[in-house]
């Protein structure tokens, strides 16, 4: 089986980078450069406005924590906003972000985390059908290697039998060859004996009929 280490350590970076990227977003940017005029009463209070830039004019409402303004313009600690319902006060620059507020990117966030969930399940998905199908493939060849191997090893029995066969082959043949020369050997030493014998017997014969011949 491959090692899997490579894919869970991939996949672990992978999260932590989603996990770092979802708390960036939960995160409220105090810090970043007005973008436009849009303005959002800050997330710890509900506030009073007045009816001019200094603490000396009349209150003439409150605003909402998280309630969406337009931004008019600025004097010393006051800013000018818009109201969505056009109505036009002063409130204190201090209590103002340009950042909506937490009740209103909630909902932005959980569409984030749902779309980051389903990239990863799907990212999920997608290492484990490469990791299976890695998988098969070395199990694949891992039959085939055995399968091989089975061969070879029967190939080899099949030729350490033949080379037994040849050898006895060969040690019949060598016993042959010696029983035909022993043969050869016997049928020759009868062959010289009786050449030999008949040429002693002969001319002892040979001799008797001479003196029977004789007329005296």
């Amino acid at each position: 089986m491959p090692d899997s280490r490579p894919t869970a350590s991939a996949l672990s970076a992978l999260r932590s980078g989603l996990i770092a990227t979802l708390v960036a977003l939960a995160a409220p940017v105090h810090a970043e450069e007005p973008t436009s005029d849009a303005r959002w009463v800050s997330d710890s209070l509900s506030t009073y406005v007045r009816s001019g830039p200094t603490d000396g004019h009349r209150i003439v409402g409150t605003l909402k924590s998280g309630q969406k303004l337009t931004l008019i313009g600025t004097q010393g600690n006051y800013s000018q906003v818009r109201g969505q319902n056009g109505d036009v006060v002063w409130i204190l620059s201090s209590d103002l972000q340009a950042v909506p507020g937490q009740g209103e990117r909630l909902p932005q966030l959980d569409a984030q985390v749902a779309d980051l969930t389903g990239q990863l399940n799907t990212i999920d998905d997608s290492w484990k059908n490469r990791v299976q199908g890695m998988q098969e493939t070395l199990d694949s060849r891992k039959k085939l290697i055995d399968e091989l191997q089975a061969r070879n090893q029967a190939l080899n029995e099949q030729l350490d039998q033949s080379q037994s066969d040849l050898r006895d082959t060969k040690a019949r043949l060598g016993d042959e060859n010696k029983q035909v020369m022993m043969r050869y050997m016997v049928y020759g030493g009868s062959i010289a004996g009786a050449g030999l014998l008949a040429g002693l017997i002969l001319p002892s014969l040979t001799r008797g009929r001479k003196k029977n011949d004789r007329w005296f």
